[in-house]
């Protein structure tokens, strides 16, 4: 006789959404400890008119929802009179994987030279691990 277990989805739901925010704020912190000065991205892609809107509030959430996660800069050469800065996204994700719309949305980020690339962090199977894969090698 095999027992039964019913699935409380909201406690499972809270539970999948504060892991995902400790997932980004570790993921924050191991950029900003590599040199980068990073900032929530505020803006999503409007891919039917093709340009950058506001992010808006999720249904049940208060922060806004935009694509990617972060945006993350430093300076890549100091030489001379001028410094230039890499600009990238960078898109959280736990087990990796973009659902086909991000991958059109990287793909319109790319193309149209808002950022210089997009790293796609993930956790590893090591625990504490974060693995940074930039968008096109994943």
């Amino acid at each position: 006789m095999a027992i039964e277990m019913k699935i409380n989805y909201k406690k499972q739901g809270k539970r999948n959404l504060a892991s995902g925010r400790r997932f980004e704020a570790k993921t924050r912190a191991d950029l900003e400890s590599n040199g980068w000065i990073v900032s929530k991205w505020q803006n999503n892609v409007n891919l039917k008119e093709g340009r950058l809107i506001p992010a808006k509030q999720g249904r049940f959430r208060k922060t806004s929802t935009g694509f990617p996660d972060f945006i993350a800069f430093r300076i890549s050469d100091n030489s001379g009179i001028h410094k230039y800065y890499e600009v990238i996204g960078v898109e959280v994700k736990s087990n990796g994987y973009l659902t086909p719309e991000e991958k059109a949305k990287c793909d319109w980020l790319l193309r149209n030279n808002i950022f210089s690339k997009i790293l796609i962090a993930s956790k590893s199977k090591k625990r504490g691990e974060i693995i940074y894969k930039e968008y096109g090698d994943v």
